[in-house]
């Protein structure tokens, strides 16, 4: 009604004016040359609104012709963002239905409409690398690592690829640029304490990964055992004594360092402090290894032993020492021992037939214990190795990682435990 109202109000205005212009009174005459012209002033009046809407016309026309290659380039423009950005909605659609052959084509397709942005690039590296094409995906990523805007993705796709050949040298070295690329990334800290760990750069993997308890001594002691430098060695090895003091490698580390500095009675305090928390072979060998006589090695497995008395690990210390030094009965009374306490394994009932063999092997009593004995070892439990936390695997020596899972501070002693 008002849109009425409003049509109705325009003509009554136009229709005024009409009869305004028709009323005027007078004529307009113009003489051109030889040629002259007289006409009613409303008509001239007229004619030269009529002449002025045209012009008006003509120069809205001749700015629509200029203005015209301009809209055309951006209607085409717009319509190549459009397309483009429904090819990475496909793109994307068909990397979360696994679609490989759709994947590459709607990521050709996007790339060839949006050109090589950070977008269209990481799309086609990862429907490359969903398709098993690595070259492909090589490239993008080499391409979005030189864009100052995306080069933190290049760096970490190329480091994915790197983790995934195994190439753990120019692995760290991915990890190391995407660091620089994105400060204080810790997804990147965390890769490079892991690759460092995989590729035995201790040091590095320590102050990457700054960590506490059994992980930190575990590395710091790998730290010390492969540094050169004995000031520092001794650093890293204390520092690895101090964060676990039960663990046995971490203790042996600080103890030599202690005995290559001429410091004997610290290093066989330190191995002693460890033993009374965590008796471990070889704990009693680095003490053993103090003197050459066996009834003095005696005395220091005695010395050992009791800072954990009673420990079927202690007692079969002594067993140990006791039959090197020919003390057969010894050796006998604490091999029982250490069998009462708990350990039934091949090592201490080998160990027994020996004794038997050296005491009365000569006698039938001695050969039927010794034969019971070693028929107690072929069905005994394993001897003690190290086993790893995380996946279960037994190794023969300690490691700061585990070599099947990579697993840092996992593995522990699995050596008999005192019987309630």
């Amino acid at each position: 009604m008002i849109k009425l109202v409003g049509i109705v109000a325009g003509l009554a205005v136009v229709l005024a004016g009409a009869w305004q212009l028709a009323s005027l009174p007078g004529t307009v005459s113009a003489e051109i040359g030889g040629y002259a012209a007289e006409a009613p002033a409303s008509v001239a009046l007229s004619a030269l609104v009529v002449l002025v809407a045209l012009m008006c016309l003509c120069v809205s026309l001749i700015a629509a012709l200029m203005r015209l290659p301009s809209r055309v380039r951006r209607w085409r423009h717009d319509r190549r963002r459009r397309t483009g950005e429904t090819a990475i909605t496909n793109t994307l659609i068909a990397l979360a239905a696994g679609e490989k052959p759709d994947a590459r084509r709607e990521a050709s397709r996007a790339r060839a409409l949006l050109g090589d942005t950070p977008q269209t690039l990481l799309l086609a590296a990862e429907a490359g690398r969903l398709a098993g094409r690595d070259d492909e995906a090589t490239k993008a990523f080499q391409a979005l690592s030189e864009r100052s805007d995306a080069s933190f993705l290049g760096y970490r796709g190329l480091l994915r690829q790197a983790i995934a050949r195994e190439a753990w040298a120019e692995a760290a070295t991915f990890a190391r640029l995407a660091e620089e690329a994105h400060p204080g990334a810790a997804w990147v800290r965390q890769e490079r304490a892991q690759l460092a760990i995989r590729a035995g750069h201790w040091a590095e993997a320590l102050e990457l990964a700054a960590p506490e308890g059994s992980t930190g001594a575990a590395l710091a002691t790998a730290a010390a055992l492969a540094e050169a430098d004995p000031a520092q060695g001794l650093r890293h090895a204390r520092a690895a004594w101090n964060l676990d003091k039960s663990l046995a490698p971490a203790a042996l580390a600080y103890a030599a360092r202690l005995r290559a500095d001429g410091k004997e009675a610290r290093a066989l305090a330190t191995v002693t402090e460890t033993w009374a928390m965590s008796p471990q072979p070889g704990l009693a060998d680095f003490a053993l290894e103090s003197t050459a006589d066996p009834l003095a090695r005696v005395q220091v497995a005695k010395r050992l032993a009791a800072a954990a008395p009673n420990h079927p690990e202690s007692e079969f210390l002594l067993a140990r020492a006791s039959l090197s030094a020919n003390l057969t009965g010894e050796a006998r009374r604490h091999a029982e021992r250490a069998i009462a306490a708990g350990m039934n394994q091949r090592r201490v009932w080998l160990l027994a037939a020996e004794i038997e063999e050296l005491e009365i092997g000569t006698t039938e009593a001695g050969r039927l214990a010794q034969r019971e004995a070693l028929r107690r070892a072929a069905s005994a439990d394993p001897d003690p190795v190290w086993r790893c936390d995380s996946c279960r695997a037994d190794h023969a020596v300690w490691h700061a990682a585990c070599p099947a899972c990579s697993t840092p501070g996992s593995l522990r002693w699995s050596g008999a435990r005192q019987s309630a």
